[in-house]
């Protein structure tokens, strides 16, 4: 993997850090790749319960690397290669995050801006530095959001004023974004990383699989009925109380103990 993205396991939380400081972690091709590759280890690994995404330096994300914008071939331009350029490559990641069951906070230091801010919306939840500021940057540039940004920012801060931010590309401080329910937290930068593996930690110590069916069910109670939603839940909840983890559950609830989750 390339140094330009660190990757790290400890105590069932996954660190996936962007590293390209000097360049505000701008994305470049090596880090996407990178970035697919750890979620696919963080997809597939029993030894992950939970997942952190955050950057190196004074920045989370400044976007993909304007510099090398627009310096393509003739024929890469072309609209069919493309689509399918953006399809195969950037776009991996929201479509890798989809089946990815195990729950991922951005740790926002600094600017997450373009397909940095949408790198953030990616994940489950975000916790944000004093200094973080988002922008969905992509008008400034004459072109669309190419990494969901007009997918994921309307379910989290609603239509108007997720419109408002993609037609003028303002930015928006943390403490508003916590207003907006953008982030969920906004701690002193110095505090940031310590606060958002406490709560990793929080998580990661309950049962891997009641975590990865809750984080399912939720994500899919958003696209259907109720009746359906209920029927799927049933389904779930069958599942779980099968598991040797919900016996172990109830064994230290009524032992008054830590439980010892397996994942099975």
């Amino acid at each position: 993997m390339s140094q330009e993205l660190l990757f790290d396991i400890k105590d069932k939380i996954a660190t996936i850090t962007l590293n390209r400081p000097e360049k505000l972690n701008a994305f470049t091709n090596d880090m996407i790749d990178g970035y697919y590759k750890a979620l696919l280890e963080c997809r597939d690994s029993d030894a992950i319960s939970v997942v952190i995404l955050t950057g190196a330096g004074r920045a989370f994300c400044a976007g993909g690397d304007v510099g090398g914008m627009g310096a393509d071939g003739k024929d890469e331009n072309k609209p069919l290669n493309a689509k399918n350029r953006l399809w195969h490559h950037i776009q991996r990641i929201p479509k890798t995050l989809i089946e990815l069951d195990n729950p991922i906070i951005a740790a926002v230091n600094g600017v997450a801006v373009g397909a940095g801010m949408d790198l953030a919306q990616m994940c489950d939840m975000r916790i944000a530095g004093a200094s973080a500021r988002f922008a969905e940057s992509y008008v400034k540039l004459g072109i669309v959001p190419g990494a969901g940004g007009a997918y994921f920012l309307p379910r989290l801060v609603g239509p108007a004023k997720a419109l408002e931010l993609l037609l003028t590309g303002d930015f928006v401080l943390a403490e508003e974004a916590l207003r907006l329910g953008l982030v969920n937290h906004v701690y002193p930068d110095d505090e940031l990383m310590d606060k958002t593996y406490e709560l990793a930690g929080r998580i990661a110590a309950n049962a891997p699989v009641s975590l990865q069916l809750i984080k399912r069910a939720m994500y899919q109670s958003l696209t259907i009925d109720l009746r359906t939603h209920l029927d799927l839940i049933s389904s779930h909840m069958s599942i779980a109380r099968g598991t040797d983890d919900h016996v172990e559950a109830i064994a230290a609830f009524k032992e008054k103990r830590k439980a010892n989750f397996k994942g099975n």
